[in-house]
């Protein structure tokens, strides 16, 4: 503001003119991206010499909106005006963590050691998870990162603690054990 109250008008903000108002609307009339479809007419309006608030509200934004859409679209072109792929929310085992899950969940638990005879989500919560890695997850988030790892969540066949491979081996080929 100056001395007697009245606001300074900063000079506008220049806006390329490699593509013209002309084109830029033909080139939304082909965009299936609403959002993009709003910033090219939103630019092309400016260009036709609107007012940049009059060309921010044709195109159903504010001024700031068009001008964050015009510095984009000054750098990057009508790349610039696409949306940006959001990061999405970290993962709660990072990659090291999930690769020791699927190692561990690839070999079959030890009884003494692991205190099962297969894994079910819930042992693997609370043997794995929060064992190894001092976190905590329930079994329904454990079974997505299980089938993001490339793994069934099918359980085993049954093994009891105690049976004999060399005598299920014998059997299998007709003889008997000795006892």
């Amino acid at each position: 503001m100056n001395r007697r109250g009245d606001e300074v008008m900063k000079p506008a903000l220049p806006i390329r003119t490699d593509l013209s108002a002309d084109a830029l609307r033909e080139l939304a009339r082909k965009e299936k991206v609403g959002r993009v479809v709003a910033r090219m007419l939103a630019i092309a309006h400016a260009l036709d010499g609107k007012g940049r608030g009059e060309a921010a509200r044709l195109a159903g934004m504010d001024r700031q909106a068009l001008r964050d859409t015009v510095v984009r679209y000054n750098v990057e072109g009508i790349a610039g005006l696409y949306d940006r792929p959001s990061t999405g929310r970290r993962g709660w085992l990072s990659a090291d963590e999930q690769a020791q899950l699927k190692q561990v969940i690839l070999e079959r638990p030890d009884v003494k050691r692991d205190g099962c005879v297969e894994w079910t989500l819930s042992t693997l919560c609370e043997e794995v998870i929060a064992g190894r890695f001092g976190k905590t997850m329930h079994p329904a988030s454990l079974s997505r990162i299980v089938r993001k790892l490339g793994l069934s969540r099918q359980k085993t066949r049954p093994r009891h603690p105690k049976s004999d491979e060399k005598a299920q081996e014998a059997f299998k080929k007709g003889g008997s054990t000795p006892v």
